[in-house]
């Protein structure tokens, strides 16, 4: 072993960490002593390190750390490679520098906390890169202790971020082979949310660069109870399944790293990858361009490199968004405009966006759509007017439209002493001709409408009653192909946030499930002062949706909707699916902090 050999190294453990600042010390002192590099993340519940220098050194270090017996078992990758240059690829990767921070968690499995983070140790079961390619080999053939024994009923989970997957991934033909094609390891969660359907039954073999994600992924999928018990995961990653198969075995292309190297091959040569633009043969993501909106990295060739450096991925082209930079010459001309027809991308189903590239120079993200619906005697306008703090304090992160619902209503007004506190027409007064009125309109309505809106003011035929809601159950249908109408004609939309009835017409389309995502595919809903209807037929399962609840604590302050309604209809949904904001106030949406920092913090998950 030359003394000058660089190598990097890779571990981590999950263990209950009874000294922070004792490991934190450690580490800080080892590493500056050793001159090592790279990234060192401590939590209570274990350490995830990448660090570069010195074999030797690499070596002492590992000594160093299997002296305490907190890492009893730690398997360390230690792979040599090229000395990392100070240039823009070590930088990103923190090869210049030794960053020793305490976090949260070790990897960041959900961006907001929809979730209740999985116990690790009920992770899948390990299995080597001799076992792990056996299963695949055999595809299906029995093993022994609780191995995989029917390929019909063995799936290939990838646990890692799209952009790796575009340059190498696991391919047996006679094993169906899930990608999620996701933008972060945080986005995982959903993903196996909305396709928990084709792990259900499924021996699932997972597998990640060196192990870490799987831990929380097949736990996560083991959480699910029934059904989700079979999960297996490559122990030591990618990376010790190519040091066990140097022919690259059933792994394709090369295997994306997190520090200088950029991706480790095998003795295999051929490229899986292609450039974004061109789709020519293309896998080297050492120039680092990145999607002018949400920054991921994409591969450019070098020849479309030159012509623009304005690029869009295809998970932003899959969700319309357009183009951002362009460079341009010194009179303000395009230098370059790419026509539509030689954009290509790897998603066979990205669509390019109908609109040229922006002379605007750096373009901010897409803003998040979101339907609004009004509560029961409302109308966009008025929910509108209403909604306007909470518009002005999205504004940079979401757009709100507002529509009208469908069932027409008539206008009524209370008796006298009804009408105390009520902008109806009081007793001896003349009512205001209804064509000087705003209209009022309900998403569901009560058994008895009519759907014929009355040419006057007529009193009400009862008392205010606030629970007169429980019976207005009537008119869905008509809703739904209304909303199926606006959201072709005005769409897409990201989420819908409701308001009390509106709130309550959200929950049931949530509660449709894969049967409306062709025509109304909902990434999250917020439901304001919302209530479920007594429908049994909606209620049959748990909804599988992220969403907001927004409900004032205090029944005294909300005679319409209580609290106990609202914290129901969260209950209606999926565990760890549900995020609650109780206010002190009424039937409103709070825009104070710290209520609006909850609701702004929940949307930016979905940016």
């Amino acid at each position: 072993m030359s003394k000058d050999e660089f190598g990097v190294l890779l571990y981590y453990k999950f263990a209950s960490i009874p000294d922070l600042n004792s490991l934190f010390s450690f580490y800080h002192s080892n590493c500056n002593c050793l001159g090592l590099l790279g990234r060192v993340r401590l939590s209570p519940n274990g350490v995830n390190v990448t660090v570069g220098g010195l074999l030797l050194a690499l070596e002492k270090h590992i000594e160093a750390v299997k002296s305490n017996s907190l890492f009893q078992g730690t398997d360390f990758k230690v792979a040599s490679s090229h000395h990392p240059l100070n240039d823009k690829v070590a930088v990103e990767c923190g090869f210049t520098s030794l960053s020793i921070r305490v976090v949260k968690e070790l990897v960041t499995f959900s961006s907001y906390p929809l979730l209740n983070p999985p116990e690790v140790s009920n992770a899948g079961r390990h299995l080597s890169a001799a076992e792990f390619h056996s299963v695949l080999q055999s595809a299906g053939q029995l093993m022994k202790n609780g191995s995989p024994t029917d390929d019909k009923q063995l799936v290939l989970l990838d646990a890692r971020n799209l952009y790796e997957t575009r340059i190498g991934k696991f391919h047996a033909p006679s094993v169906e082979t899930l990608d999620p094609g996701i933008r972060q390891y945080s986005d995982l969660p959903s993903w196996i949310d909305d396709n928990s359907e084709q792990l259900r039954g499924k021996h699932v073999l997972m597998y990640c660069t060196g192990g870490i994600r799987c831990e929380m992924a097949s736990a996560y999928i083991r959480s699910k109870g029934a059904g989700f018990e079979n999960v297996f995961q490559l122990y030591g990653g990618i990376q010790r399944y190519l040091e066990q198969f140097p022919d690259g075995g059933f792994f394709r292309g090369k295997n994306f790293v997190f520090d200088h190297r950029i991706s480790v091959g095998s003795s295999d040569t051929s490229i899986m990858g292609a450039c974004l633009i061109c789709g020519s043969s293309y896998d080297n993501y050492s120039s680092r361009c990145r999607c002018t909106h949400c920054r991921i990295l994409v591969l450019i060739c070098d020849s479309c490199q030159i012509k623009s450096d304005a690029y869009v991925c295809e998970l932003c082209l899959k969700h319309g968004m357009d183009f951002g930079s362009i460079p341009s010459v010194e009179d303000g001309e395009l230098a370059t405009v790419l026509d539509k027809n030689d954009l290509k991308t790897v998603c066979s189903d990205s669509k390019i966006s109908s609109h040229l590239p922006s002379r605007n120079g750096n373009a901010a993200p897409r803003k998040l759509r979101i339907l609004c619906l009004h509560g029961f005697r409302q109308n966009a306008s008025c929910f509108k007017g209403r909604s306007a703090s909470l518009a002005k304090k999205l504004k940079s992160i979401a757009e709100l439209v507002f529509i009208d619902a469908p069932h027409e209503l008539p206008f009524i007004y209370q008796s006298c002493t009804e009408a105390k506190n009520s902008c109806a027409p009081p007793t001896g007064q003349h009512a205001p001709p209804p064509e000087n009125c705003k209209r009022k309109y309900a998403w569901l309505v009560a058994s008895d409408f009519g759907g014929k809106v009355e040419a006057d003011w007529k009193i009400a035929n009862q008392p205010f009653d606030p629970l007169q809601y429980q019976g207005q159950t009537d008119g869905f249908d008509v809703s739904l192909a209304y909303l199926k109408k606006m959201f072709s004609e005005q769409g897409p939309f990201d989420g819908i946030l409701g308001f009390s009835q509106g709130a309550a017409m959200a929950a049931l389309l949530c509660a449709q499930g894969d049967k409306l995502k062709a025509e109304i595919d909902l990434r999250f809903v917020i439901l304001c002062s919302g209530f479920a209807l007594p429908l049994a037929d909606f209620w049959q399962k748990p909804i599988n949706c992220p969403s907001l609840h927004i409900f004032g604590s205090d029944p005294r302050k909300d005679r319409q909707i209580t609290s106990h309604t609202s914290r129901y209809l969260a209950s209606r949904f999926e565990d760890g699916c549900s995020v609650i904001i109780e206010h002190e106030f009424g039937h409103i949406i709070p825009t104070r902090s710290p209520y609006m920092d909850n609701i702004k913090d929940f949307l930016r998950r979905f940016l």
